[in-house]
């Protein structure tokens, strides 16, 4: 099955099969790596690109510069993203910066995380997390249901 993935430097889209996740895919236009185990800036500039064409869940932490928690669980949750990428992309959004956005997603605290599958929110967590509990809430929430 091909997946759509958005080049994270020239924001083109690129078709990968779902078996070559793990082999470190590159952009078919600028050559660059399609995860870079670091979360991307997402805004309103880029945010309904990478919501409506990227074909693995995506994990978007919300949050601001003058929140102390959220210092706090920025360096977790890049350590989480060297673990759970190529499965599952993740970003930032900047509500200090993109208040029209913290708006639509009705972010009440920061940080807060979202889990999205196929342009759709499942889940949402508020409150700052280790490296592990970011982890291990994203495989709960994307466990299949028995």
């Amino acid at each position: 099955m091909n997946l759509h993935l958005i080049c994270p430097y020239c924001q083109t889209i690129n078709q990968i099969p779902g078996h070559r996740l793990s082999q470190q895919p590159k952009c078919g236009k600028c050559h660059g790596f399609l995860f870079s185990a670091r979360p991307i800036e997402l805004g309103a500039d880029n945010w309904p690109r990478y919501l409506a064409h990227t074909g693995v869940p995506m994990l978007i932490d919300f949050w601001a510069p003058w929140c102390g928690p959220c210092k706090l669980m920025g360096p977790a949750f890049e350590q989480a993203c060297k673990e759970l990428e190529p499965k599952i992309l993740l970003g930032k959004i900047n509500t200090e910066n993109e208040k029209t956005l913290a708006a639509q997603f009705g972010i009440k605290s920061i940080p807060t995380l979202i889990l999205f599958v196929n342009g759709a929110e499942i889940s949402r967590q508020s409150g700052a997390m280790g490296k592990q509990d970011i982890i291990r809430w994203v495989q709960d929430k994307l466990r299949p249901a028995s």
